[in-house]
């Protein structure tokens, strides 16, 4: 019955997808990235409330004419910069231990789990790399209601997946590429 467990992840995130189009953009994003003063106060004093925000302005301002001069720099080039290898470093070892927790993957042969549970760790890295260089571009609004969208897909499709897999023998090697597909949607968005 652990597929009625999961199924409660696409429950969570169902919620989260139908309340996250009524909360505003964050004001930083707004005032930094969209270049939209009148968004930003307007978000600020939904988030806030009624009230004067002129010192959280001016301090977004300063930001903004700081950062001014600064390059957004693409994946590539963050790899190249020496300053960021130690957070790289750390990342990349949370994703490599992953391979000393196991997974038991939808009754496969124990010959092919160890693939399995590299193709999750491929997966983290491939999300962590995709949703890094298209952040700036589409907004996280963007990105974690079309990341539930695609996670509540994945999981009805794995579902169907998961109760047709004693007829269809094949169904569970697709079941595994589900999961990988639902590792990628939930770190590009949630």
């Amino acid at each position: 019955m652990w597929h009625v467990l999961l199924s409660f992840s696409g429950l969570v995130a169902l919620i989260q997808m139908i309340f996250l189009p009524f909360f505003p953009e964050s004001p930083p994003y707004l005032l930094l990235q969209k270049k939209d003063k009148a968004g930003c106060l307007k978000a600020m004093k939904q988030l806030w409330g009624e009230g004067n925000y002129q010192t959280e302005f001016d301090d977004l301002m300063k930001e903004k004419a700081i950062t001014k001069g600064t390059k957004i720099m693409n994946v590539l080039e963050v790899l190249r910069e020496r300053s960021v290898y130690p957070q790289l470093c750390t990342m990349l070892l949370i994703l490599l231990s992953l391979q000393l927790c196991g997974l038991s993957a939808v009754d496969l042969r124990e010959s092919i789990i160890p693939y399995v549970s590299l193709g999750v760790s491929i997966s983290e890295l491939i999300s962590i790399i995709f949703c890094s260089s298209i952040i700036d571009r589409f907004g996280r609004r963007m990105l974690l209601c079309g990341g539930y969208l695609l996670m509540a897909l994945i999981l009805v499709l794995l579902e169907v997946s998961l109760l047709l897999s004693d007829q269809f023998l094949w169904l569970r090697y697709c079941s595994v590429i589900l999961i990988f597909l639902f590792i990628i949607a939930y770190g590009i968005g949630p």
